[in-house]
């Protein structure tokens, strides 16, 4: 016990309680019981059998690496446990026209030269030369040219190679990564109460939240709780009526169709994202099966149109009924409210087109522990969190709308309601930025770095006007020249590695148990 701040006295946080399992339940589960688990606080996590999680969020970015290693976790038994493979970027098809292709790598474009961004030679060369000399700007990504060719290998190499440019996250079974770190975190002291809660208590003074009561009459009290428990938010909203921050005028997608389906082919190191005529189809390849989903406006299409044109694109045969996940594209006004914070799909939803559901779920994790609370609740502390977490939700929406707005197609009336839409000014801000002259600006700690926008930018065909003129300083020959054995060197670093499936096979990270079919 402690004096605070105007004399008022503080206790140390002991009893935390996670209502809701799931991938957001047990992250938090697994991350608390590695760090605050010190024989005088307990960790509790509530879930119901009988309460389904929802499955989306198999695909990831690569701070997911810094999260397992943070946790202990060992890649090959991580990959073998939840069937995972490797993820090199995202393929898009038919977004900015139909027909067009894009990919959007993780890691870095080319080499810088004497201080200069890589992009911006590459834009001069592209105004000097035309593509037919600059070549497409994915031939100069380590992480690109390994995908196209099924290829992957760990950026361990010495630090001037090629590959070492490579970067990657996962792509992994959501319900056996769940089912992974529930064993972790149990082991590491968690305890899990099986039930539904019923009711939540609340102080009459302060309106924290005290306890949890399950439908059986067992209480559970807490000092601190997490709200996991999905869309309802059944602490965050129903409890303590937090508010929702509607995005659905930006990203009117409100479905979600998912499937799985049987392997046909080895698995591509990459997610693909296939646009169609009200929103996108999703198709990430693990070690067992490929997971499949179309994401769809329902006010532009009818769920029965949109499960057959699922159906009818799918690469291998369905190995469940397709079911529909229903949601709102947005954010809670507050992520922290009293005593409750909130994670995962109870914070908010942004459609997974970046895959960036888990790493939200990550982030929240990140910053709670960087601002872990003594009892009563620091506002201060709280304050920071919650715009913290608006700023990461934020940065995210804008980047995916991006690829809505940027279109050019003109065949529905969704892509035209979407390009003709205005959009934060946040988002157009960097738009004009690129169109004047190739510039982004990152503030802040954005999530989404330079690359990134250069490659959704370009690859749905905003070329800018003009470029730096910096880039006019260094000697045109002398950089073509450069560019050229840039491309030569990652093809040929490429060509050396091994397939993805040979990868995870040499290393121990395939799981050969046939019938362990999630």
């Amino acid at each position: 016990m402690r004096e605070g701040k105007g004399n008022v006295t503080t206790n140390r946080i002991k009893r935390v309680v996670i209502v809701g399992g799931g991938t957001a339940g047990w992250m938090a589960a697994t991350a608390l019981t590695r760090y605050f688990n010190d024989g005088e606080r307990t960790i509790t996590l509530v879930e119901s059998d009988a309460i389904g999680t929802v499955g989306v969020g198999e695909a990831t970015i690569p701070p997911i690496r810094n999260f397992n290693t943070m946790l202990g976790i060992e890649e090959n038994e991580f990959l073998q446990a939840t069937r995972g493979t490797i993820k090199l970027g995202i393929e898009f098809v038919n977004w900015g026209k139909q027909g067009d292709r894009y990919f959007h790598p993780f890691g870095e474009y080319g080499q810088d030269l004497h201080g200069i961004a890589f992009h911006q030679l590459y834009l001069r060369e592209l105004a000097r030369s035309g593509m037919n000399s600059a070549g497409n700007i994915a031939a100069y990504s380590m992480s690109s040219v390994a995908a196209a060719l099924g290829k992957f290998g760990r950026p361990s190499s010495p630090a001037r190679t090629p590959v070492a440019q490579i970067n990657y996250a996962y792509h992994f079974d959501a319900s056996l990564y769940a089912a992974f770190l529930r064993r972790r975190a149990e082991g590491q002291g968690a305890k899990r109460v099986e039930g539904r809660i019923g009711d939540v208590q609340r102080n009459g003074e302060s309106g924290d939240v005290v306890s949890v009561s399950l439908d059986n009459g067992t209480i559970i009290e807490g000092d601190l709780f997490i709200d996991c428990s999905g869309f309802r938010g059944l602490l965050i909203e129903q409890a303590l009526g937090t508010g929702y921050e509607d995005w659905s005028q930006w990203l009117p997608m409100d479905r979600a169709i998912a499937v799985p389906t049987a392997n046909t082919a080895p698995p591509d190191p990459y997610t693909r994202a296939t646009a169609h005529g009200a929103g996108w189809q999703w198709r990430i390849p693990l070690q067992h099966r490929t997971g499949n989903g179309h994401v769809f406006c329902s006010g532009h299409m009818d769920e029965d149109e949109a499960r057959q044109i699922l159906l009818d694109n799918l690469d291998g045969p369905p190995l469940a009924e397709p079911r529909t996940l229903r949601f709102l594209t947005g954010m809670r006004k507050k992520f922290w409210s009293h005593n409750v914070v909130s994670l995962g799909l109870s914070s908010g939803f942004i459609e997974p087109l970046e895959s960036t559901s888990i790493h939200l779920i990550q982030n929240g994790i990140s910053r709670l522990f960087a601002l872990f609370p003594d009892n009563p609740v620091n506002p201060i502390e709280r304050d920071e969190y919650n715009r913290g977490m608006r700023e990461v939700y934020e940065d995210v929406r804008d980047f995916v709308i991006l690829h809505y707005n940027a279109t050019q197609r003109n065949d529905t009336a969704f892509w035209r309601q979407v390009r003709d839409m205005d959009v934060p000014d946040s988002l157009s801000k960097k738009v004009e930025l690129w169109r004047s002259r190739g510039r982004v600006f990152r503030e802040n700690a954005e999530l989404f770095t330079t690359p990134s926008w250069v490659a959704v930018m370009l690859g749905q065909n905003i070329t800018p006007e003009k470029h730096e003129p910096i880039a006019d300083t260094l000697e045109p020959v002398k950089v073509a020249q450069a560019m050229a054995q840039m491309r030569n060197a990652y093809r040929a670093a490429a060509d050396e590695l091994p397939t993805q499936e040979q990868f995870l096979r040499q290393t121990g990270a395939w799981n050969n148990d046939e019938g362990a079919v999630a």
